[in-house]
């Protein structure tokens, strides 16, 4: 066994060390400088002594003793280091299991760059490595996208170009390819300003996935939070080692930012990748998992993620990991947001519960380096209390699953429910999901810019398939349909899957507009899961968390169909960002001189009768400011039958309180029964009747 040093062949003099900022530091303050040292910290409150294992050449391991100790803070300096040393943890006086390099040290909390090599017994070892911030950002700005403007994107690192022929093929499925010239181009011309990126944590594939011959595709599974994932770099940047894949996740940052595009990542906080307390023990598990993780009573693990583990968020050093982690990507990668996986895991007290005035949400209200970044919710977990939709603090925006719900409700839920003979729902809950969830926001002084509008997410059926199947199809998971939700709001259309029938894909196809058109003419901040705009399938398997394949990856081979519904999915942001330009900017979180009207068929404003009769499916919402150039009409016929809608009328807007000019005109701007827009452009006097198709929407210039 190697003898064990201190200081790596430095003096006393410099071998001085300060226990913050942790992880490995080439320059701290007030500890001298000398070349090829670091200053190396780390939080082990479960370890008496640790010990640095890093290799300062090919094969040639040293140790290193963290000599100094601070409230289960183990710091010392190292010599000999430099980028790209890999290196890990060992508890002081502990045997090892093997040579060095063969066996799994304790990874660094704090890595900014993790390799993965073969182990002899099959399964793979991980090394924390050393990389330098060095980058050339050149003239690189945050877009710093208002809410309002803001049009999200959620897609994946490698499935959003895998199948893309415009794309050099060892580009395909990396950060190289989703920063690529026909990536952002695509992205440009829909209308997006932000993308939201499945987790790019260094994260591994859990075991039984493993036992499967799969692997967790959509990667909530984390087991580095300062480090990129490997796997989603390209081939050379993975030969060359973790600094050439932090290198290129900046450079695919870099060029969406010259596109004005934000990058907002999801981050999972929640758990580790080390599982149940029977997992493996790669980290945090070793350094200290009685602080690291919380427990019950009992000593067993408490668990609100169902991931087996739930990260202590009433324990001080894990606050301060999570916020350092998001200043790393914020200062060293440039991103502009956080989507949190089950965010009310991250402000649970000492007796688990949820807390708006937690110490972390505290901070990230607080601290300058996070001053006008995006901070959105996945506003519930699996704990007591768990969905807290509404209740974050002001600052945060939330996935807003209550808007979801009612549109999904809407147009299938309903739908099939008058198809079998039953009966459907109310209006009123979709005047609210179409006025942002006002009521719900305001709550917590709220506006409803803080509701991130959503129909699907990665999580569930796409688009298309809430069209396509009543029923989950889950079986290529491996386990044998039981994964996945069974509550999916969804209707076929009468067939279960693929069909011939030509007018049930007419029937579909137009339902998906009208999902689409609801989520981007609703008031609040509209999310499109990556392909919902070209009917992206995943053949009903609603839960592809494990299919890094061709049921996730977006085709690049658009039919017919999937062309008519992207060009409606354009123009319907082509309005959406039009009829907001001509706004005053504070609209429509000032709420100051604007309004959201509301009319039946008749053209008179709604009624609480007509609110709460299941039988009306006719509704009319005018939204402007007084201060606008123009007005949004929206006409929804969520029967089967078309209806003859009369446009409000000069004296009923008045009575309303708003005032138009004598001979204005309604200019019909497009209606989802008529994706070729045939009708656009035509124009209709206040008071006159317009025919409503069956089952769509009619949006009008004021």
């Amino acid at each position: 066994m190697a003898h064990v040093v201190t200081g790596g062949r430095l003096t006393p003099s410099e071998r001085i060390s300060r226990a913050f900022p942790l992880g490995v530091q080439t320059s701290v303050a007030g500890v001298p400088d000398v070349p090829g040292a670091v200053n190396v910290s780390v939080y082990a409150p479960g370890l008496e002594a640790v010990e640095i294992w890093f290799e300062e050449r090919p094969g040639q391991w040293h140790p290193v003793l963290l000599e100094r100790r601070s409230a289960g803070v183990h710091h010392g300096r190292v010599g000999g280091f430099r980028p790209g040393v890999r290196y890990g943890f060992w508890t002081h006086g502990e045997p090892l299991p093997g040579a060095p390099g063969t066996f799994q040290l304790l990874l660094d909390p704090y890595a900014r760059g993790i390799d993965t090599v073969p182990s002899g017994d099959g399964d793979p070892l991980y090394f924390s490595v050393a990389t330098s911030p060095d980058f050339d950002w050149g003239a690189d700005e945050q877009p710093h996208t208002p809410w309002r403007n803001s049009i999200i994107y959620e897609a994946h690192v490698r499935g959003q170009s895998m199948l893309n022929p415009a794309l050099p093929e060892e580009l395909r499925g990396t950060y190289a390819g989703m920063g690529h010239p026909a990536t952002i181009g695509y992205l440009r011309d829909l209308g997006i300003t932000a993308v939201e990126l499945l987790p790019v944590h260094f994260h591994i594939d859990e075991p039984h996935l493993q036992n499967l011959g799969l692997s967790n595709y959509w990667g909530y599974n984390t087991l580095g939070f300062f480090a990129p994932h490997t796997g989603y770099a390209t081939a050379a940047a993975r030969a060359a080692g973790p600094q050439a894949v932090q290198d290129e996740f900046k450079a695919m940052v870099k060029a969406l930012h010259a596109a004005g595009i934000e990058v907002i990542l999801d981050v999972v906080y929640n758990h580790t990748a080390e599982g149940g307390q029977d997992g493996p023990v790669l980290c945090w598990r070793g350094l200290g998992e009685k602080v690291y993780y919380r427990h019950n009573a009992e000593g067993l693990y408490l668990d609100t993620t169902g991931c087996g583990n739930t990260l202590d968020f009433s324990e001080p050093r894990v606050i301060q990991m999570v916020l350092d982690s998001l200043r790393h990507w914020v200062r060293e990668y440039h991103v502009d947001g956080f989507r949190f996986d089950l965010a009310p895991t991250l402000a649970r007290d000492a007796e688990n519960r949820y807390d708006r005035r937690h110490p972390l949400l505290v901070a990230l209200a607080t601290d300058p380096a996070m001053h006008g970044i995006k901070l959105i919710a996945e506003p519930w977990d699996l704990g007591p209390d768990g969905w807290q939709t509404g209740n974050f603090p002001p600052g945060w925006a939330d996935w807003n699953d209550h808007f979801r719900d009612t549109v999904r409700d809407f147009w299938l839920a309903d739908q099939a429910a008058q198809a079998a003979g039953g009966t459907a729902g109310s209006l009123a809950r979709l005047g609210g999901a179409l006025a942002g969830s006002a009521e719900l926001f305001a709550r917590s002084d709220r506006s409803p810019l803080s509701s991130v509008n959503l129909v699907t997410a990665h999580d569930g059926f796409t688009m298309a398939d809430l069209t396509a199947y009543n029923h989950k199809h889950n079986d290529a998971n491996g386990e044998d349909n039981r994964d996945g939700s069974d509550h999916n709001r969804s209707w076929n259309h009468g067939v279960e899957g693929p069909t011939d029938d030509a007018g049930v894909q007419a029937h579909r196809a137009q339902t998906a507009r009208n999902l689409m058109g609801t989520l981007l003419f609703s008031v609040g901040v509209p999310m499109i899961t990556a392909g919902d705009e070209v009917g992206r399938s995943q053949r009903g398997n609603n839960n592809s968390y494990c299919q890094d394949n061709r049921i996730s990856w977006l085709s690049w081979d658009f039919d017919d169909e999937a062309q008519r519904m992207l060009e409606t999915t354009k123009r319907l942001l082509r309005i959406r960002r039009e009829f907001l330009a001509r706004q005053p900017y504070a609209f429509p979180s000032d709420s100051r001189g604007a309004f959201l009207l509301w009319f039946s068929a008749s053209g008179e404003p709604m009624t609480e009768a007509g609110w709460h009769d299941p039988e009306n499916r006719v509704l009319a919402l005018l939204l402007g400011s007084e201060q606008g150039e123009h007005a949004g009409l929206v006409v929804i016929n969520g029967q089967a039958e078309p209806v003859d809608v009369v446009l409000p009328g000069r004296d009923t807007l008045h009575a309303s309180g708003v005032e138009i000019e004598e001979g204005q005109l309604y200019e019909l701007l497009l209606t989802t029964a008529d994706p070729d827009g045939r009708r656009a452009g035509a124009r209709l006097a206040a008071g006159e009747k317009d025919r409503v198709a069956a089952n769509s929407i009619s949006v009008y210039r004021a």
